[in-house]
């Protein structure tokens, strides 16, 4: 198999070596990641300036541009073989319920699966324990192994930052949610202008059986299939009535 890796960490980050690492067991890795971390960049593409790939020391490319635009750049132009599957992360620390709308991880392997290639974006709830979370990708291996997809998936799979002894069982969830996140915090640059810092996302709201969050919490391996389609069907009779009164 050939793998594109990518993050929104950096190339540089410890779980992106562990997960390339990791993949390397089962086939060709190619590594193309963001120069900085990139972290909360969503699905953003670098439209307003061109875009470069270097080689990093340790054989990593790297782009001065956006997790989407490593894996857009990889696959549209930069790779001179189409991936079989893209991972993303392994992220230093969770990205569940509405978090995943403003991760780098889930939009770097969300433009691969746009692109049509099984997609898995892999996130750690913490920053210790990656060899779990890279127990958790060999785990997903030998199913893909013995199964492999049929069509391109997207999945968010989310790690307890616990021993791989203490893990439990995978568990297919949905996403939870949150309350909405806390105020931003003021404060003033060396210039004496008042400036915002974003505040700490909100507590969690549905954290209830079935969902990521919960899952986490009773120490299981947490994999939710992801759709892009964002039509609010239900709604579109009562805006249909809206605009034909």
């Amino acid at each position: 198999m050939k793998f594109l890796v990518s993050n929104d960490d950096g190339y540089f980050s410890p779980g992106i070596t562990a997960l390339a690492t990791t993949l390397a067991k089962y086939g060709e890795v190619v590594v193309v990641a963001p120069e900085r971390d990139r972290s909360g960049a969503s699905n953003s593409l670098t439209l307003d300036r061109p875009l470069s790939v270097k080689r990093a020391a340790s054989g990593f490319y790297y782009v001065n541009g956006t997790p989407t635009d490593c894996v857009h750049v990889a696959i549209t132009g930069f790779l001179d073989f189409r991936p079989d599957m893209v991972f993303s992360g392994i992220n230093h620390g969770p990205n569940m319920g509405d978090d995943t709308l403003y991760s780098g991880t889930v939009a770097a392997a969300t433009e691969a699966f746009l692109l049509g290639i099984p997609s898995i974006a892999v996130s750690l709830a913490g920053k210790q324990h990656f060899d779990t979370a890279c127990h958790a990708v060999d785990l997903l291996m030998a199913r893909i192994i013995k199964a492999p997809f049929t069509h391109p998936v997207l999945l968010n799979v989310n790690v307890p930052d616990i021993a791989i002894d203490d893990l439990q069982k995978i568990e297919v969830t949905r996403l939870g949610r949150r309350h909405h996140a806390e105020p931003v915090i003021q404060g003033k640059n060396p210039r004496g202008e008042t400036v915002y810092w974003v505040g700490p996302v909100g507590s969690e709201q549905d954290a209830g059986s079935g969902t990521d969050f919960h899952a986490i919490h009773h120490k299981r391996i947490s994999v939710t299939p992801l759709m892009i389609d964002l039509t609010a069907s239900e709604q579109m009779g009562l805006i249909r009535s809206w605009l034909n009164p």
